[in-house]
């Protein structure tokens, strides 16, 4: 669903991931720009994929997303090293192009 909206709207997908170490994995086979991670990934979650994704020596920017509020994370992306959080329900490719500006 998220591949398909950010590709109407001009982002390019280069990858996606269907749990925690798959997207390790793509993540550093690909050398994305950005890794969009659901925080409720399969396996390990996405705040424990950032952090490994941030150890890289040129880490890409990682914009996590949830379908629950940010407040329901607020302690774990107080001290994630994600770039944002959006949530589902706002996520656009305008949100994550900014982010990246």
């Amino acid at each position: 669903m998220a591949r398909a909206l950010l590709e109407a709207e001009g982002i390019e997908v280069v990858g996606e991931a269907a749990d925690g170490e798959s997207a390790i994995s793509e993540a550093e086979r690909l050398r994305p720009q950005l890794v969009l991670l659901d925080i409720q990934l399969p396996g390990i979650d996405g705040f424990e994929v950032a952090a490994r994704l941030g150890e890289a020596s040129d880490p890409p920017a990682v914009v996590l997303t949830s379908s629950h509020a940010a407040s329901s994370y607020r302690r774990r992306l107080a001290q994630s090293p994600a770039r944002a959080f959006i949530p589902k329900g706002e996520l656009s490719g305008e949100a994550l192009a900014a982010l990246l500006a």
